[in-house]
């Protein structure tokens, strides 16, 4: 079959398409028919030196294909599919694979990858533990065999991808040998650069599951000294990898590194960053960059160590601090150095020095500023362009971090020269100014929000509404930021506790900003540099934040907006496969825009337009974008919105909404639509009370389908169980029919157990637990009839709340489960405390004995104790009501 396999293998490289399709379809069905016998003939082309490079590099990337993939439930399939041939098979194929190590003339090798993904899968099922050492032989002998270059190469490849593939702890126990053959191939004796290249590519995807080496000074010291070495290495490729090397190191050993950033990565890292090569000077910034992010996450370790009274488990040693006045002067100088025609997708040292300038702004605060401020006041003004755009970056970069009233001054010092630099006759210039004035709005708005100064920056931010789109979207995102902080201006400045202010300081400039927002969503330019959507974001803010005085605006957008949505479902209906994912993209706009402003109509005003609203939305669910999971996530999403505006009055809208309801329920595939269907159904249960109870049926029953079936998306989970409460509160004693399968279900829940080193998986828990907890409290305020009142301690219990009686001590143990679990969050807190208040208050001392114990008054004085107010009001009230049947006990047994 070799023979006959090898021209269509060629072929897989054609410029010719029909030649390169067909070749492919051949080889998906030689797959097909007979895959034990098509992975054995591809092994051997592979393995047979005599045959093309051309075919031996294709089969070897075919076997590569059917071994793995970049989805991880296909790559699990392949795994599972290769573990199912046939002893002799697997055999037969590791053998040529391993035999065509070293014998290939392209690189990278094809061989190395097929060996690396056998490996991957074998050894997670304790299969083929001697690959690893025969791969390190072939390293440390490789030197006394014919072709021993490649050979090391090669084998260095395929420890490279082994380690970059495999979970840590499988390969720990081997990590020494993996270790020998690496530093065998980076020692600065090792003649070949592209052995060397391999070793340490192949020590950064090993670094993981080194931590006993690292934990040895001896061994540590070795490994160290071998990878500074490779940072002086000549080669430029060995050269950025092995700074990647000590980019890693640095992340995941930093309580190990005091010693060698004295004597050696000071100044290597320095060197790097004031290399001329690109490649190098980036891993010199990432170093310090990473160094940052180590120091911020160590402050925030202290403070949590400090609140608890006990020592961090890591210190800072401070680095960034020490080190502002010789690195902050070669960021600075990295900023001067930036394109003039900017590509969003090429990261270059300029953008890296900005990223990390921000960095060690956050890390180090206050300390910061007297490095940075001297050099812009020099190059603001600069004759050359790219010195006062560096200026403008830098001090962009600096506003967040230090304390706010250190920058204020120079914040309000700096906006007359910014607000003049919009008018800069170089683009760059203009375009990071008008980012470094959406620094100030968002971070010290006070500067920004004075009566000198807030006339002027309106008046540029909106003129650079028309100027180029890069610069037009960042005045946009500075207009969003000032809206904001001038409405929680107003917030804290208002008399009263009305939900919206009379007035702000951006009213008299409201309705020209807002018009020149909607003139921007409709350039024609829109689609560059995000400028659409920036638009429709900073219409959305503005709408969003604004005062009472400002409404006949909100009205007239609302409006504006509405036909917008006409037109383009009208255009749509005419639009071909291009165009209507354009047209998707405007409709995905208009309904989040138009989401913000019905939170805005008045109830007086809502029903004037609701049928309107609900047109449109329909229109758009079963147009030809209504297949789009984007255009039905955000209808979905802003009929959400519409049943919380109109309340019992959406109850006119629901026999036409409830076909594309059971849709989206239904629509398992796209789970963001799936989510914003279950969404809805929550909000119309709690909009509409028991008067949605025709719809329930169809509700519930794909609400717990979609809880039982294992291709609902995880994080949708959660989302159902606590509308499952939504819905039992909504229609109180008639969810009795519901009741046993939803208590059962809950159990089931209740009782999963997820791998606690993942925190993925320790969030999904709690989110889990979080949607038990609160089904339950749906359940029993439903059943109970009226939630808001407490019954009397002493009194008889609601005859419906019998009903789960037996469920009682279930509950309890889940209760004190969740509250002893040391991963549990505030939510879950807020959450177990709601339940027994509800508990409390609906059985009173009949609970008593379930309630009353030391794990539940722990759990209500951790949410008393919470920063959250939700979760400490929740808290307060339950323990109230457990002191108050305490005392009514207590004077009982004493009556």
């Amino acid at each position: 079959m070799a023979n006959t396999l090898v021209p269509f293998l060629e072929k897989t490289v054609s410029p010719d398409q029909n030649e390169l399709t067909s070749a492919q379809q051949f080889l998906e069905q030689a797959a097909a028919t007979n895959f034990p016998e098509y992975v054995r003939t591809l092994s051997e082309v592979l393995a047979t030196v005599g045959h093309s490079s051309v075919a031996r590099m294709a089969s070897g990337l075919q076997l590569k294909n059917l071994l793995t993939s970049k989805d991880s439930a296909m790559k699990g399939q392949y795994q599972q599919r290769w573990l199912m041939l046939a002893d002799d098979i697997r055999a037969y194929v590791k053998k040529n694979v391993l035999g065509a190590l070293g014998t290939e003339t392209t690189r990278p090798s094809s061989a190395a990858q097929c060996v690396a993904y056998i490996a991957v899968t074998e050894l997670s099922q304790n299969q083929w533990p001697e690959v690893i050492s025969y791969l390190v032989n072939n390293v440390t002998q490789g030197s006394a065999v014919p072709n021993g270059e490649l050979m090391k190469e090669a084998s260095l490849e395929a420890i490279g991808y082994i380690c970059a593939d495999i979970e840590p702890e499988i390969l720990m126990t081997q990590s020494n040998h993996i270790l020998t053959a690496i530093v065998h191939g980076m020692k600065r004796d090792e003649p070949s650069n592209k052995v060397r290249l391999a070793a340490t590519n192949a020590l950064l995807n090993s670094l993981e599951f080194t931590k006993s080496n690292f934990d040895n000074e001896q061994e540590r010291h070795y490994i160290m000294q071998v990878v500074c070495e490779a940072t002086q290495c000549e080669d430029t490729n060995v050269k950025v990898a092995a700074l990647q090397c000590l980019v890693k190191i640095m992340s995941l050993y930093y309580q190990h590194m005091e010693f060698y950033m004295k004597h050696a990565l000071f100044a290597i890292t320095m060197d790097a960053m004031r290399s001329d090569v690109d490649e190098v000077a980036l891993q010199g910034i990432e170093f310090w960059s990473n160094v940052c992010d180590e120091e911020v996450d160590l402050a925030i370790e202290l403070s949590e160590a400090q609140e608890l009274g006990r020592p961090p488990q890591r210190t800072s040693r401070f680095y960034a601090k020490g080190g502002l006045q010789f690195l902050v002067p070669l960021l600075l100088e990295a900023l001067t150095k930036q394109e003039l025609v900017d590509d969003d997708d090429d990261w270059n040292p300029c953008k890296a020095a900005g990223v990390c300038l921000m960095l060690f702004t956050n890390c180090c605060e206050d300390a910061i500023i007297p490095h940075v401020i001297p050099f812009v006041q020099t190059n603001i003004k600069h004759e050359n362009w790219r010195f006062r755009d560096a200026a403008v970056m830098a001090f962009g970069c600096i506003m967040e971090g230090p304390d706010p009233t250190s920058m204020k001054p120079l914040a309000e010092d700096a906006l007359p020269t910014l607000i003049s630099l919009m008018s800069d006759e170089n683009v760059v210039v203009r375009d990071t100014t008008a980012w470094a004035l959406g620094r100030i709005c968002e971070v010290v708005s006070d500067a920004a929000l004075t009566a000198s100064h807030l006339p002027p920056l309106l008046t540029a931010l909106v003129a650079a509404l028309q100027a180029e789109p890069r610069v037009a979207a960042n005045a946009c995102w500075a207009l969003s930021s000032l809206a904001e902080a001038a409405y929680e201006t107003s917030l804290e400045n208002r008399v009263d506790d009305s939900k919206d202010p009379d007035t702000y300081l951006l009213s008299s400039f409201f309705r020209p900003i807002v018009e020149k927002l909607l003139a921007t969503t409709d350039r024609a330019d829109g689609g560059q540099a995000n400028l659409r959507p920036a638009a429709y974001e900073a219409l959305m803010e503005m709408i969003k934040n604004s005062p009472r005085d400002c409404y006949e605006t909100v009205q007239h957008t609302t409006l504006v907006i509405l036909e917008r949505l006409r037109t383009v479902l009208v255009m749509e209906n005419h639009a071909n496969g291009g165009d209507r994912t354009q047209y998707n993209e405007l409709q995905s706009s208009l309904c989040a825009t138009l989401q913000i402003v019905l939170r805005k109509v008045s109830p007086q005003d809502a029903p004037k337009i609701s049928d309107a609203v609900m047109n449109a939305l329909l229109q758009m669910l079963s147009g030809p974008g209504g297949r789009s999971g984007g255009v039905q996530e955000d209808a979905l999403m802003a009929i959400s919105t519409l049943t919380e505006v109109m309340g019992e009055g959406f109850i006119k809208y629901m026999d036409s909404f409830q076909p594309f309801l059971i849709t989206g329920l239904q629509n398992v595939s796209e789970s963001a639509v799936c989510s914003a269907a279950v969404g809805v159904s929550g909000d119309i249960c709690r909009s509409l009370g028991n008067k949605a109870l025709p719809y329930c049926d169809d509700i519930m029953t794909l609400l717990l389908q979609n809880l039982g079936n294992a291709n609902v998306q995880r994080s949708v989970k959660p989302q159902i169980l606590s509308v499952l409460g939504d819905v039992a509160l909504a229609i109180g004693p008639e969810f009795k029919k519901y009741l046993e399968v939803v208590l059962q279900t809950l159990m089931q829940a209740s009782q999963a157990q997820v791998d606690r080193t993942d925190y993925e998986m320790v969030d999904y828990l709690c989110e889990l637990r979080e949607g038990v907890l609160e089904a339950y409290t749906g359940i029993i305020q439903g059943l109970r009839g009226d939630a808001a009142c407490s019954v009397n301690p002493g009194g008889a219990v609601t005859p419906d709340l019998t009903l789960i009686e037996s469920h009682l001590p279930y509950m309890a143990q889940f209760l004190c489960e969740v509250a002893r679990d040391t991963d549990k969050s505030d939510g879950n807190i807020a959450a177990a405390a709601g339940l027994v208040g509800d508990l409390l208050v609906g059985y009173g001392a009949k609970i008593m004995p379930l309630m009353d114990n030391d794990v539940i008054n722990e759990v209500l004085t951790l949410g008393r104790r919470s920063k959250t107010n939700k979760t400490k009001m929740l808290a307060t009230w339950a323990t109230k009501e457990l002191r108050k049947l305490k005392n009514h006990t207590s004077a009982a047994a004493s009556w």
